[in-house]
């Protein structure tokens, strides 16, 4: 685990984007669990395509009306129960950091593992995550 003094710039910039940080398993369940409509996770990490391709892309690709009903975040690495938690709503998926899910009712629907953020500019990603926004969320309010 890391200090969380070298972390908090890491939450702060997702956070600042209007995505809630979950920490505990419980707080997971309670906001996937009985959710409606569609959730997002990013499974944030310290490694460098999160900051270098993860987080920029996010921003991006929030910066527009078709978003998710609800945005989530977990800190892969540093809390490790809810990460884990999380990870048991991506089934079938072997686990990834970064990564971003997409939900709808609990269910994946889209899935951006680690392998499809790497080596890849945050533009591309966040044009795909656009993409995947318009095919499964509605505008927001």
């Amino acid at each position: 685990m890391y200090p969380e003094e070298l972390l908090q710039p890491m939450r702060n910039e997702v956070a600042s984007l209007g995505i809630k940080e979950v920490k505990t398993a419980a707080a997971v369940d309670e906001e996937i669990k009985n959710s409606t409509g569609t959730v997002f996770v990013f499974v944030n990490s310290v490694c460098g395509c999160s900051a270098g391709s993860a987080r920029p892309a996010l921003k991006l690709a929030l910066n527009q009306p078709i978003r998710p009903d609800k945005l989530l975040t977990v800190f892969a690495g540093q809390d490790v129960e809810a990460t884990i938690q999380a990870r048991k709503y991506f089934t079938g998926f072997p686990p990834s950091s970064p990564s971003m899910w997409l939900l709808r009712d609990g269910k994946v629907v889209h899935a951006v593992e680690r392998r499809q953020i790497e080596g890849r500019p945050p533009q591309m990603i966040a044009d795909h995550l656009i993409e995947t926004f318009k095919e499964y969320c509605e505008v927001a309010a």
